[in-house]
């Protein structure tokens, strides 16, 4: 089986990554092939779920038919998670599509928590992070408020923690992950400053100090769904989120990822694929086309592809 060629054979939004990261294909394809995002297959049926206040599914963190008093649930529809989908699918934020979509969040959308505007963030370090990636994703500089308040939750281990505002507490990987996408995000955007960076860096050295998904204290493997792929991964942790995001943030590699590294390549199959494993449940808007839950998928092949070359290579 061709490998790259299945993946060719996919959504817009997985042909132009594996057209930029694993052929190396000329600029001007690349950037024809990742416009087709905003007008065809995954990327243009998010756009078309916007509605005309500004919202998806008339909710900002959750949809608008949730009822608060009932048990806590996710749900994948609103606004929130709709934008990182449009993050991750390569949707270029300078396209008509997106600034049209922007444009309508901006000025409609208000966080359920603090009634803030979206790009300004509200106080869950998880949230946030998220928040803080697409604000510098779509060049929000009001996301600068978001960056601060990352910076006030970081907790004394260096990560951070969604449910526990004590700083003193441990952190979580779910919220840490979060937290250092959107700070690294900002800094390429903005420079960022050294106080950031140093949070940042911090923040890395959680993860490191346990390998990716191991306790510190005595090395055990924190929760058996980190080691399984997921897509989208949503606010969740697994180890190929957190190599995907050192591939980034240290192109020079760290020999603390070798060992989630070969867990990664351990889960190669016979034809060259990699299996979705772990589906996070809650309602979407829409299921993606071929890629289903146990079976080999195209989008987690581009990512564990893309970390291995990444890793290869150095």
């Amino acid at each position: 089986m061709d490998v790259i060629e299945y993946l060719l054979s996919g959504d817009p939004a997985i042909r132009w990554q594996v057209m930029a990261d694993l052929t190396d294909a000329p600029a001007a394809e690349i950037a024809a092939e990742r416009a087709r995002v905003a007008t065809e297959g995954w990327g243009a049926r998010l756009l078309a779920e916007q509605g005309d206040d500004g919202l998806w599914d008339g909710g900002v963190y959750r949809p608008g038919w949730v009822d608060e008093s009932r048990p806590f649930f996710d749900a994948w529809t609103a606004t929130h998670f709709s934008l990182q989908s449009l993050m991750e699918f390569g949707l270029d934020p300078g396209s008509p599509e997106a600034v049209r979509a922007i444009t309508r969040v901006r000025e409609n959308a208000r966080w359920e928590y603090n009634g803030a505007p979206y790009f300004e963030g509200e106080i869950e370090p998880c949230i946030n992070g998220i928040a803080l990636a697409l604000g510098a994703y779509f060049a929000r500089d009001e996301s600068a408020a978001i960056a601060q308040t990352l910076l006030d939750t970081q907790h004394a281990d260096g990560g951070w923690n969604c449910w526990e505002d004590d700083t003193a507490t441990p952190s979580s990987f779910h919220s840490t992950i979060c937290a250092l996408e959107g700070l690294w995000a900002w800094e390429q955007r903005t420079g960022g400053s050294d106080e950031l960076r140093a949070a940042r860096l911090r923040g890395e050295e959680y993860l490191l100090e346990r390998r990716l998904f191991r306790r510190k204290s005595d090395g055990s493997i924190v929760d058996p769904r980190m080691t399984m792929t997921s897509v989208p991964w949503r606010w969740f942790y697994d180890v190929l989120r957190g190599l995907e995001y050192f591939r980034l943030a240290r192109p020079g590699r760290d020999e603390r990822c070798a060992e989630a590294i070969e867990l990664i390549r351990a889960k190669r199959l016979e034809n060259g694929m990699f299996r979705f494993e772990n589906h996070h449940e809650g309602p979407m808007l829409f299921a993606m086309d071929g890629e289903h839950d146990g079976f080999p998928s195209r989008w987690v092949t581009l990512r564990a592809l893309r970390v291995l070359r990444w890793w290869d290579a150095g």
